[in-house]
């Protein structure tokens, strides 16, 4: 049983906030939800990071593990050209598994490690299982990550309870570019974030409604 701390309440009540707001207001949303990781998945993923970098998982990561072991797209009927992934509702994309959390940070046989910082990515907005980008969490915070730019760099929230506190709070009270450009509205059941005037969305845009 995980260690009680004022990281794990925070990040237990950051997120509780946020998912019940998903039950209400885009459910296809919240049935994206995994159940939480198991202790063995999170103990592999930490013992991983200790053994080939010498640090262990980041505190809250594991919290919020313990509360959702990832996300599963739902099948969405109306949307036949494929263009909504119930599983990225938050802003910098959807919540990797532990395990697909490390495969871009571990480095590869006989390889040093590149990132220049003890992070752990934890979103992204690109495949899943082959990520190139997204949001990590460190000692130091929450902030973009790119194998392709810069590994990690600055964060832009002081922790992850702080990031999850802001998306709520961008849902709830606003403004809706609170956190980015891209503000979060619904469509057939799914929270996404998109840019008014300059959307990506097509057959789905019709469908979509501002959550401010």
């Amino acid at each position: 049983m995980p260690i009680r701390s004022p990281e794990n309440e925070a990040v237990a009540e950051a997120w509780d906030a946020l998912t019940r707001w998903l039950a209400e207001h885009a459910p296809t949303s919240y049935a994206s939800l995994l159940p939480p990781a198991t202790d063995e998945e999170i103990a592999t993923a930490d013992s991983q990071l200790r053994q080939r970098l010498g640090f262990g998982l980041p505190v809250e990561l594991g919290a919020l593990w313990r509360l959702c072991g990832g996300v599963e797209h739902q099948d969405i009927e109306a949307d036949e050209q494929g263009e909504i992934f119930s599983g990225e509702f938050l802003p910098d994309g959807l919540l990797l598994s532990p395990a697909k959390a490390l495969a871009p940070r571990l480095p590869g046989p006989g390889t040093k490690d590149f990132w220049g910082a003890e992070v752990v990515p934890w979103l992204t907005g690109d495949d899943e299982d082959a990520p190139l980008q997204g949001s990590y969490v460190g000692a130091h915070g929450v902030g973009k990550w790119s194998l392709e730019d810069n590994p990690a760099g600055t964060p832009d929230y002081p922790s992850m309870a702080v990031y999850l506190e802001r998306v709520h709070r961008t849902l709830t009270v606003g403004p809706a570019n609170l956190m980015s450009s891209n503000v979060p509205g619904v469509v057939w059941g799914c929270l996404i974030w998109d840019r008014p005037g300059g959307s990506w969305l097509t057959d789905a845009a019709g469908h979509w409604s501002p959550v401010h």
